[in-house]
């Protein structure tokens, strides 16, 4: 009962993902990406979520509030099998992996932690202008947001900005850039306070295409109250998949972008 249940959840997400049109202000201007709705796993509804990411098919997650932290993710059970907790002056923000090295922002400290990806071991700590909302890489240079239409390209090694470019769309700048993720050429990120996801092209900043999750968001607050805005991108390279979630949301989505 409980197992047809489920799929029968699945059913309703899905066709309410494949019906999905797009966010007004943007209908018929930004090409509108469309998925399809795979599967779900639990994700903690405790996690404020600030970053997602896979890194050598495992999940990772960093959250914010109090007691920030970031983990490994057991996708079973939703919670983090091992984790770093930093402490209470920090608001945590984004996380990526690169050269099996964690890099993670915080809100209005301007200091970035990294640690071995594998030992979670704190080698070393770093300053930055603004405030740290998402970072992602490109493979070769780190790429962070600071909540404003701009994304900022820094230097693995000495951690500074290399560059910049200013996000916009049709209706002009695209604001409250939040937590990120590179997708095979492109950056997704997150616009606060909105069910949508942008694709940016990294050479010039536009925008060149959405999606809109409002029927996960949706989901998301019928199965908890207490969910909170949609946050959290990571992507598997070898599979194609797209992970989802939000702060506080009860579950990971699991997604295929349609070509």
């Amino acid at each position: 009962m409980m197992k047809i249940g489920r799929l029968l959840l699945f059913a309703l997400l899905a066709q309410a993902v494949l019906s999905c049109k797009g966010d007004k202000e943007n209908k018929g201007t930004t090409p509108q990406i469309t998925y399809q709705l795979k599967t779900t796993w639990p994700h903690d509804t405790e996690a404020f979520t600030q970053g997602l990411l896979i890194h050598e098919g495992k999940l990772f997650e960093s959250t914010g509030q109090n007691a920030s932290w970031i983990g490994l993710v057991n996708i079973n059970t939703g919670k983090p099998d091992k984790k770093v907790i930093l402490d209470n002056k920090y608001f945590g923000e984004g996380i990526t992996i690169l050269n099996n090295k964690i890099y993670q922002l915080t809100w209005r400290n301007k200091t970035g932690f990294v640690y071995d990806a594998r030992s979670f071991e704190k080698l070393k700590e770093f300053t930055y202008e603004g405030e740290g909302w998402g970072i992602t890489h490109d493979g070769k240079n780190l790429i962070m947001s600071d909540g404003s239409s701009r994304l900022f390209f820094m230097d693995t090694t000495s951690l500074s900005r290399i560059r910049s470019i200013d996000v916009t769309d049709q209706n002009g700048p695209v604001k409250k850039l939040n937590e990120l993720e590179y997708v095979d050429g492109f950056v997704f990120a997150n616009v606060w306070e909105t069910n949508r996801i942008v694709k940016i092209d990294p050479a010039t900043g536009q925008v060149v295409g959405a999606l809109d999750l409002t029927p996960l968001a949706e989901n998301a607050r019928l199965r908890n109250p207490k969910a909170d805005v949609l946050n959290g991108i990571a992507y598997h390279a070898g599979t194609k998949l797209l992970v989802v979630t939000g702060k506080n949301w009860p579950s990971y989505y699991v997604l295929q972008l349609n070509p």
